[in-house]
């Protein structure tokens, strides 16, 4: 009877915590979408990516996790903010 409380307490805060990065994923995905500024996305992007990989950890999937928080949250993002730091702005003169 113990080992199902706990049992049942551990699923309700998993629970909690994969709907509170839920939300927090739909947030960063709409801010990245609605900036202006893209050294700001290529920032928000990479946050987003870092929660789906603590999405993916969080279902069991360490493969998948470690795979998106390398590529994505680590070379995809780094490559984002090089690309905006080394392009210029071409006025429309």
């Amino acid at each position: 009877m113990d080992t199902q409380r706990r049992e049942g307490g551990l699923w309700q805060m998993i629970w909690a915590f994969d709907l509170i990065t839920l939300i927090f994923l739909v947030i960063t995905a709409i801010i990245s979408l609605q900036t202006k500024d893209l050294l700001s996305a290529a920032m928000i992007f990479g946050v987003y990516s870092f929660l789906m990989c603590l999405l993916w950890a969080g279902m069991a999937a360490v493969d998948v996790a470690f795979t998106e928080s390398a590529v994505g949250a680590g070379v995809s993002a780094v490559f984002l903010i090089a690309t905006v730091l080394r392009t210029t702005r071409r006025s429309s003169d």
